[in-house]
């Protein structure tokens, strides 16, 4: 608990957009100011607190966690926190960054060929070691105070008291557990705002496809490259009934908007991020459309100095045909240009 006091709330950022956008105010969740750099600090806390309190943890546990890597650097955090061994099994494409901020935590690597297949080891290896296996994407939903203790939803809903439209017409995320998107929904419906929750899916996922069409349940076509979001398997953790819309995502899309965006701000972020930002200009669009005025927030999931040999590398963009002009253009035209609007 000393800890969660030390980490003060993520800062909100507008976006500038240009007059294309009308009367839309875009704003971004920045998590990648937590001290572990990222969104899944939130739920790394939550995890551990959770394990602590059903005594599933004690001392020298060995803790283990299936993760693309964001998680499993926060979990590394909070487990030397607590001297505890740490092991992270993960996908062989995780970027070297991350594996890298993992050990410096003092989390030891355990790299799989087949990402599907991280569930399963992560599983063997605690029932070897007699430790816990976290299992983020069964526990993410309900390890996390959905009414409110300071979650991201009640965040999100303080910092905008002040802005010109301070119940934001849509939320935007991306679901990798479903843990946030469960968090979310769940408090808009608790406090009864009229505020919508959209998830931005990576088009190599199962979460959009379940969503229009319960009986799909897995996904075996070809994989998103972005990390942290989209699933083979529907998880425990993915609760479709409060989420009010899905937007599919091209992988292309997701890295030049992130790209894009990183210009904008003068900073990096990561390729979620770019998912998220494609869906919000979905949104936008029809907003504008509609003529309508309101404000979007979404998140800044994590910082793009994670990805500097990926989504930031010419080189890997250009060998996993990663090019979209189609969607730089419409960044272009929406994102970063123009006057900003009055009162801004």
């Amino acid at each position: 608990m000393a800890e969660q006091r030390r980490s003060a709330d993520t800062h909100l950022i507008e976006v500038p957009l240009s007059a294309a956008a009308g009367g839309v105010r875009l704003y971004l969740k920045d998590e990648s100011s937590h001290p572990t750099g990222s969104l899944k600090h939130r739920l790394a806390r939550s995890l551990f607190l959770h394990a602590l309190c059903n005594g599933w943890i004690e001392a020298a546990t060995t803790v283990v966690e299936a993760s693309s890597g964001s998680t499993a650097v926060s979990e590394a955090y909070f487990a030397r926190l607590l001297g505890l061994p740490f092991v992270a099994v993960l996908p062989r494409s995780t970027s070297p960054e991350k594996i890298a901020a993992i050990e410096h935590l003092g989390g030891r690597c355990h790299k799989v060929a087949d990402p599907r297949t991280v569930y399963a080891e992560a599983e063997r290896i605690a029932a070897g070691t007699g430790g816990h296996y976290l299992d983020q994407f069964t526990y993410a939903e309900r390890a996390t105070d959905w009414r409110g203790n300071n979650n991201i939803a009640e965040s999100i809903f303080a910092q905008m008291a002040l802005e010109a439209h301070p119940i934001p017409t849509w939320i935007v995320c991306g679901a990798g557990t479903g843990g946030t998107s469960a968090t979310i929904g769940r408090y808009l419906r608790y406090r009864g705002h009229a505020t919508r929750l959209c998830v931005a899916d990576p088009e190599g996922s199962v979460f959009h496809r379940y969503f229009a069409d319960r009986s799909v349940t897995a996904w075996d076509g070809p994989m998103t490259l972005v990390e942290g979001i989209g699933r083979p398997r529907v998880e425990p953790s993915f609760v479709p009934n409060v989420i009010d819309r899905m937007i599919a995502v091209p992988d292309a899309a997701s890295f030049g908007a992130a790209r894009q965006l990183s210009a904008v701000l003068g900073r990096r972020c990561g390729p979620s991020t770019g998912t998220n930002l494609v869906a919000c200009l979905t949104l936008i669009e029809e907003m504008a459309a509609r003529r309508e005025q309101g404000s979007i927030v979404t998140l800044l999931c994590d910082p793009g100095e994670r990805y500097a040999s990926t989504c930031f590398s010419d080189a890997w963009m250009a060998s996993r045909g990663l090019v979209c002009p189609e969607q730089a253009a419409r960044i272009e035209r929406m994102v970063g240009q123009g006057e900003r609007q009055a009162g801004a």
